[in-house]
């Protein structure tokens, strides 16, 4: 009887582990630069953060630039109103106001407000210097040490329209959640780098129609973004991407919480 319940082990055991190792990718939702679209918060604003928090958002995506005085702050463009970030001091900024009242945020805010949190992640896309690529990798560098130095790693993840300023980001830990925006390497390619998934419009992969699934062999995240159409959304959600940055994520969780 002992031998016969142990072939029965052996022979399920291999179809129970591949069961497990299949089963479906439930698509995650990422509020790009926070749930503002339907709040009436600025973009990237610790409001619209809280919000997507609020909202039970997977992650909450935010923009990241260095002022010429070394602080980290969140806002898309390179820009704030008419101050070049990149240019100007940190207290220079505090003088220009969202219409909310609310000022220009700090990477360490947001790191701040995550952490008190269990629920959502936190994306940083780190944007790439219009000063040098060094710049760039120094902004990487440096928002990396202020994750750890919040305790935060286990809830950040990282991307980047700048590859360079991925792989250093890569080669100081090499266990970082780490995945790359622009579009224009492979997935073989950022694969054999060691990075940790691609982070691709969905321009790029409607191009690529491959793409989604050649990652997905490959052990490599998808993220799609920037999808607001329902529509769309279903076609990726099928593929089983594993997230999608949405501006309209109150529509893209219903859309996930049916499937």
């Amino acid at each position: 009887m002992k031998h016969f319940f142990l072939l029965t082990a052996i022979l399920v055991l291999p179809y129970l582990s591949g069961y497990t190792q299949n089963k479906p990718v439930k698509t995650k939702v990422i509020a790009h630069r926070g749930a503002w679209k339907n709040t009436n918060l600025p973009q990237n604003s610790l409001g619209a953060l809280n919000a997507a928090v609020k909202m039970g958002c997977f992650a909450s995506e935010c923009d990241i630039w260095m002022t010429v005085d070394s602080v980290l702050v969140v806002n898309h463009d390179p820009h704030f109103y008419d101050l070049p970030i990149e240019t100007t001091t940190y207290s220079d900024l505090l003088e220009k106001k969202y219409p909310n009242g609310e000022s220009i945020a700090t990477l360490q805010q947001f790191l701040s407000t995550i952490t008190k949190q269990e629920r959502t992640r936190l994306v940083l896309d780190i944007k790439p210097s219009k000063v040098s690529k060094e710049r760039s990798i120094v902004t990487a560098r440096k928002s990396y040490e202020m994750v750890l130095a919040n305790n935060a790693a286990k809830i950040v993840d990282y991307i980047l329209f700048d590859y360079d300023a991925c792989l250093s980001l890569e080669k100081l830990d090499p266990k970082a959640n780490i995945a790359y925006l622009n579009g224009d390497k492979s997935p073989e390619q950022v694969s054999n780098d060691g990075l940790w998934g691609i982070d691709y419009s969905y321009k790029v992969l409607q191009k690529n129609e491959n793409w989604v699934a050649e990652a997905k062999g490959m052990g490599l995240t998808v993220n799609v973004w920037t999808v607001n159409d329902p529509a769309l959304a279903e076609s990726y959600i099928n593929q089983q991407v594993d997230f999608i940055t949405t501006d309209e994520p109150g529509m893209l969780l219903k859309i996930v919480n049916r499937n």
